[in-house]
């Protein structure tokens, strides 16, 4: 099943790193103050960034990449920079 990675910007300036299978619907879930507790309190979020993924098992590990970047090379994934 095709899964995305995605990296939304918090109202706070933050940057959360997330998957799913339906980006339009996670997001909305996100402002509703439903998604994930990190973002609950940094509303409103803003989608970023996003990665298309063959399964959920990629948009997982993907994710997990992403998280270990610094904030620097995220900012740069999100401006399409090399």
């Amino acid at each position: 099943m095709e899964s995305y990675v995605y990296i939304l910007e918090c109202a706070d300036g933050t940057l959360y790193t997330g998957y799913t299978v339906d980006l339009a619907r996670r997001l909305r879930t996100h402002n509703a103050g439903r998604g994930a507790k990190y973002t609950r309190s940094r509303l409103p979020v803003r989608l970023v960034y996003s990665e298309r993924c063959a399964s959920k098992r990629e948009a997982m590990g993907r994710e997990c990449a992403i998280k270990r970047l610094t904030r620097a090379e995220k900012l740069a994934l999100v401006r399409g920079d090399k």
